[in-house]
């Protein structure tokens, strides 16, 4: 049975869906030695498929397992780095399973990160019509005003888009700092630190504290543990609501 080549690596637990898309796109991956292209599909009991010259395992029925890990400041979210640097596999390099993470957290911020096998539930969360909420502390400089606050929940165009409204709450405010809460529904690359930038703020600090209905908890940094099977449950639940959510508006649009 013929399947489509980038659920076939997700599926394998090698890269997420999204990821294995850019694979394909970059030339990296082939089907019996020929490069292949996006929407190519193949027969894994037929095929052999290679990702950068190395041949991919063949998917079989596995044990999916779900992850979060506090991520500390200073690690970069891939599995490896030609600059040297601190990389977020080194902090579960004793999972037993290959995961990897769902989207990512650049250097210099922190907090939840999911790592997961399951490529299918990864593409749901990354992709925007899962609505899946992410919610950030972040502390910016020097002061904020009514006008920025806003400026955030009206939506703030970074990289020639417009985002969509993000939910915003002040914490704390002292003289030159500013502690906020903002919740975005997008996973745009560095959304957060743009949308700051864009209206004039100084990010100093910036940590994710939830992901739909995962909360980072006390979970302490550099540490991670398995998702329970209530929170699961409510992730996928919280999944569900957002695919039916944009059923639902897909269905209005309709002439």
């Amino acid at each position: 049975m013929e399947t489509r080549i980038q659920k076939i690596i997700s599926d394998s637990g090698y890269c997420s869906r999204r990821k294995a898309e850019e694979l394909i796109a970059e030339g990296r991956v082939r089907v019996n030695g020929h490069p292949c292209k996006l929407g190519d599909k193949a027969d894994t009991s037929a095929d052999i498929i290679s990702v950068d010259g190395v041949n991919l395992a063949t998917p079989t029925k596995r044990e999916l397992v779900y992850y979060m890990l506090n991520k500390p400041r200073g690690y970069v979210t891939t599995a490896s780095d030609e600059l040297d640097r601190k990389c977020v596999m080194d902090l579960i390099s004793d999972i037993p399973e290959r995961v990897f993470p769902i989207g990512r957290l650049d250097r210099n911020s922190e907090g939840l990160l999911l790592f997961t096998n399951d490529g299918d539930l990864a593409n749901k969360i990354m992709h925007p019509s899962g609505h899946i909420s992410k919610t950030y502390r972040v502390t910016v400089r020097p002061d904020i005003s009514e006008d920025q606050l806003e400026a955030f929940s009206e939506g703030v165009v970074i990289d020639g888009k417009k985002t969509l409204p993000a939910s915003v709450q002040v914490l704390d405010k002292q003289e030159g700092r500013v502690v906020l809460q903002l919740t975005i529904r997008e996973g745009r690359n560095r959304q957060i630190r743009k949308m700051c930038e864009a209206v004039g703020l100084e990010v100093a600090r910036l940590k994710r504290i939830s992901v739909g209905p995962l909360r980072l908890g006390m979970l302490k940094p550099g540490e991670y543990r398995e998702l329970t099977s209530a929170e699961l449950t409510a992730l996928k639940n919280s999944l569900r609501k957002g695919e039916n959510a944009n059923a639902s508006d897909n269905k209005k649009r309709r002439p």
